[in-house]
């Protein structure tokens, strides 16, 4: 076959589930408001449902509220009927997944479900099917087109779930307020959520590596040692070796707005004194928590002396691939 077709069957592909994704935005309205309120109120978990490819992306999503902190779980209908209803409770949210609304496993479960109490959210195109009338809120996504050629096989309308799924998750989210740090406390088998559960003096540099110059040296000499070490910063101590200050690259810059004689400048007054420190035996996601609020990048650890033993720079508590830079 020739490559270009081959190419233009897979672009028209994508082409088709773009514009059903962005059909998506109408469906932010009233309705779902109501359905995020709802499991922002929820006393209990949140359980999807849905069966075939509407289970596998209830599956997903099911995952992705867990992992910032919301309590969820799958229920497939099949099984529930045979036992797996004893996991709902009236303190939890049912989202129910079908395209059309009529899915025979699910609507069987339904009555047992309103009989527990649980409040029923549905995802389905027509708020006038079965599902979208048992619902207490229906998140009605309208008519899907799929991107195969006979319209049957679920692509666009999966898809689209998805979408719909992380716009619930995130949003839930955004208005939690989850920060990294919670995202690390429940991700400990993740990469990120390892090294944020570490302590800072596993990621500091210390001894050649701590960028600093003495506070009767010259401007030149910092920039010097800035670029030297490549860290966008260096520290400022006195003949003792105790730490007076730091001079970042802002600093720099707003200085030489003022006196743009670099030979003539003071790193006394280029300097900010009192710079932020932390305790080599807390958290590393602690120092990143410090760091936000701060809006600052770097910390530094003194000993009991007020001596740099070490500094911990954001990147490399993250890991510098999570800025795209290999190690």
């Amino acid at each position: 076959m020739d490559k270009e077709k081959i190419l233009n069957i897979a672009r028209k592909i994508i082409d088709i589930e773009c514009r059903n994704i962005e059909k998506m935005r109408n469906v932010l309205n009233d309705d779902f408001v109501q359905a995020i309120e709802l499991i922002l109120n929820m006393k209990g978990k949140l359980i999807i449902t849905g069966i075939g490819k509407s289970g596998i992306i209830g599956r997903k999503i099911s995952a992705t509220i867990s992992s910032i902190g919301i309590p969820s779980t799958f229920l497939h209908p099949g099984e529930a009927v045979h036992g797996d209803l004893g996991m709902v409770t009236n303190k939890d949210i049912l989202i129910a997944i079908s395209n059309s609304g009529e899915t025979e496993e699910i609507i069987r479960i339904i009555p047992i479900v309103k009989k527990i109490g649980t409040k029923i959210i549905t995802i389905t195109s027509s708020k006038n099917s079965t599902l979208g009338l048992y619902s207490d809120v229906t998140i009605e996504t309208g008519k899907i087109e799929e991107a195969d050629p006979f319209g049957i096989i679920p692509s666009s309308s999966t898809t689209c779930t998805l979408v719909l799924g992380d716009a619930i998750a995130l949003t839930l989210m955004a208005i939690k307020g989850i920060q990294k740090e919670d995202f690390a406390l429940y991700h400990p088998g993740g990469s990120l959520g390892k090294r944020l559960m570490l302590k800072v003096k596993q990621f500091m540099q210390t001894g050649e590596n701590i960028p600093k110059v003495n506070i009767n040296s010259t401007l030149i000499d910092a920039i010097k040692e800035i670029n030297n070490k490549n860290l966008g910063f260096t520290l400022v101590v006195d003949d003792e070796g105790k730490l007076k200050g730091i001079i970042t690259d802002g600093d720099l810059r707003r200085y030489l707005l003022k006196q743009p004689d670099i030979t003539k400048g003071s790193i006394i007054e280029c300097m900010t004194k009192n710079p932020k420190t932390i305790e080599e035996d807390r958290l590393a996601v602690q120092a990143i928590a410090m760091m936000e609020k701060l809006e600052i990048t770097c910390l530094i650890i003194v000993d009991e002396e007020n001596k740099p033993k070490g500094i911990v720079h954001l990147h490399d508590l993250l890991g510098k691939k999570e800025f795209g830079v290999e190690y």
